[in-house]
């Protein structure tokens, strides 16, 4: 092992799963072979300036007790397309908060990954950009083939790029992946659609987004994708979500297209306490294998407070495994397990459909599509400032604690008007109860231990 890839602890790896006997070096591929196995996949959020600090992060995650994929996440001068910046701050010797790998040469990051990313280990470039063309070109030129993001998930909730303008980055994108990823590698691409704003969006919406940038995907010639789903508020209204995904996926993308489903822990305001973070973590963990997804992007207990150290990763990811294995062992002994085709005609799944017809109807190209839905108000995030979603829609937290409709302006929908409070207008005070919710009720459980359901928001 090179210099500065010594691991943490003596902790042994689970067994990854067997290589692909065709010979290709597929992301998809490896994370399909862990779900025939019947593990978990999990993968941190994980990215550091200093390159030997990023190798022992990465070397960390190979040698973790459980099966795990790799990430190096991008630094906020990369992802805003400030690359003079990045190497500014390199140069001053600051410390970013993610690997800026278009200010390392392709010598450096290849040195990173070296006896570390194989077929056995594959590793992810993440990063949030709407200008991705320049981290796809250095990605590829370090080895690397999958990476994640999209035209609308990586636009709308952070910054003010126009969306036709990230529409057409994106598709330049994938073109590109599909151009400098050579074989025997496959090129794979995560929507994150579905955990765009996710904390406070009912969840249709987000299934819906992370199927379309799916399709956008393949429409652009990228045969193997993952699509995302966020852990929410409400444990029942989750699992139908992941479920709907997988239907919708089904029956939407290309029959011949490598796809797998990936969850990540809550996403929203995190439980300040480790037993709650944990609490919380553990659950997602659960929630993955109940409902079928077959990768889980983890958090740390210390997610309230600071950038997680590798170690605090590290045992982030041993103990979601450890939750995930034994939720499928539960499911090996007490029930045939999730359905593996995705069949629940649940609310979400009819909203989610909804939602991908009407922007289907819109026109053939995905992207053009995308563009006069959002225009049009057919898709409408709520609580997404940015000029080009119409903002006409409203959602709230019921007394169940499940994500409904308030207000859906011009989409295929109508508002949730049969359950309780709809009617009611989101105050700032219902606001900050429904984002606090989830860590209040992870960090003061019952005296028993259980969760508690949430209370509705206050109005």
């Amino acid at each position: 092992m090179r210099p500065g890839g010594a691991v943490l602890g003596s902790v042994r790896r689970a067994a990854a799963p067997d290589p692909d006997p065709g010979g290709a070096l597929s992301f998809g591929g490896f994370v399909a072979r862990a779900a025939r196995a019947g593990r978990l996949v999990v993968q941190p959020r994980m990215g550091f300036s200093d390159p030997g600090r990023m190798r022992t992060g990465l070397a960390a995650t190979r040698s973790a007790a459980a099966v795990t994929v790799g990430t190096l996440t991008i630094d906020s001068y990369t992802r805003v397309g400030d690359h003079a910046g990045a190497r500014a701050a390199l140069a001053e010797g600051a410390r970013l908060n993610g690997y800026p790998i278009t200010a390392h040469s392709a010598e450096q990051t290849l040195a990173v990954l070296d006896g570390i990313a194989d077929p056995a280990f594959p590793v992810q470039v993440r990063h949030g950009s709407s200008r991705p063309g320049a981290i796809v070109r250095a990605l590829a030129a370090a080895g690397l083939y999958a990476t994640e993001g999209g035209p609308v998930s990586y636009c709308l909730p952070y910054g003010r790029t126009p969306l036709a303008d990230s529409v057409e980055n994106w598709a330049r994108a994938c073109e590109l992946l599909t151009e400098l990823v050579p074989a025997p590698a496959l090129p794979h691409l995560e929507s994150f659609g579905g955990c765009m704003l996710g904390q406070l969006c009912p969840p249709g919406l987000l299934v819906a987004l992370s199927l379309l940038e799916a399709r956008f995907f393949t429409h652009h010639g990228i045969r193997s994708v993952s699509l995302s789903i966020a852990q929410q508020t409400d444990p029942a209204q989750d699992a139908d979500a992941v479920r709907a995904l997988r239907r919708l996926a089904a029956e939407f993308l290309p029959p011949d297209t490598d796809r797998h489903v990936v969850l990540y822990t809550y996403m929203g305001v995190y439980p300040r306490t480790e037993h709650g973070a944990t609490l919380l973590l553990e659950d997602s963990a659960r929630l993955a294998v109940r409902a079928g997804a077959q990768r889980l992007i983890v958090k740390t207990s210390a997610e309230a407070h600071r950038i997680p150290t590798v170690r605090e990763n590290l045992r982030a990811l041993e103990t979601a495994s450890a939750a995930a294995d034994q939720a499928a062992e539960a499911l090996r002994r007490n029930a045939p397990g999730p359905d593996p085709a995705g069949h629940s005609d649940s609310a979400v799944y009819r909203e989610a459909r909804a939602f991908v017809e009407a922007v289907l109807d819109l026109g053939d190209d995905p992207g053009r599509a995308l563009r006069t839905a959002f225009a049009r108000g057919v898709l409408d995030v709520p609580y997404c400032l940015h000029p080009d979603n119409a903002g006409r829609s409203r959602s709230f937290l019921d007394s169940a604690g499940r994500l409904c409709w308030a207000e859906t302006g011009g989409m295929p929908i109508p508002p949730d008007k049969a359950r309780d409070r709809a009617r009611t207008p989101l105050t700032s005070d219902g606001l900050l109860a429904a984002l606090y919710g989830v860590a209040a009720r992870y960090d003061n459980p019952s005296p028993g231990g259980r969760i508690l359901s949430p209370a509705p928001s206050p109005s």
